[in-house]
């Protein structure tokens, strides 16, 4: 082995990563939540208002357990399953408009599922709380 492995480390430095990115995603949609509902209802993807606020709130407070480390592995699995929404999503109802645009939501999958697969780690309230 080249190096040690951390994996403590390593999982709290991909939650607080992960949870930054998806926050400041939720954040300016529960700022005015009229935008993502306008957005994906204008779309006609079938429960178009549901689907924006439940995704606006799990971006803003999963974002939040994840980086603190609370019910990690269930929110991580939360934000691969948003992200594969929004790919399928994007090659559906937003077709030819944002070409190869899916990468990102991709890349936030596979990282969400790595934290799933590498839990919270040792410093987090999963740990504390003796759910880990």
């Amino acid at each position: 082995m080249l190096f040690p492995a951390f994996p403590d480390a390593a999982a709290l430095i991909g939650r607080i990563a992960l949870g930054a990115l998806f926050l400041t995603h939720g954040w300016p949609k529960l700022k005015d939540i009229r935008k993502p509902i306008g957005f994906v209802k204008g779309t006609g993807w079938p429960g178009g208002a549901a689907f924006a606020i439940l995704f606006t709130l799990l971006e803003f407070f999963g974002a939040i357990a994840l980086i603190l480390g609370f019910l990690t592995q269930t929110v991580a699995v939360l934000f691969v399953l948003e992200m594969i929404a929004t790919t399928i999503f994007q090659k559906t109802k937003m077709q030819g408009k944002f070409k190869g645009g899916f990468e990102l939501d991709v890349a936030y999958a596979l990282f969400a599922l790595v934290l799933a697969l590498l839990g919270p780690g040792a410093w987090s309230i999963d740990r504390l709380l003796g759910i880990a």
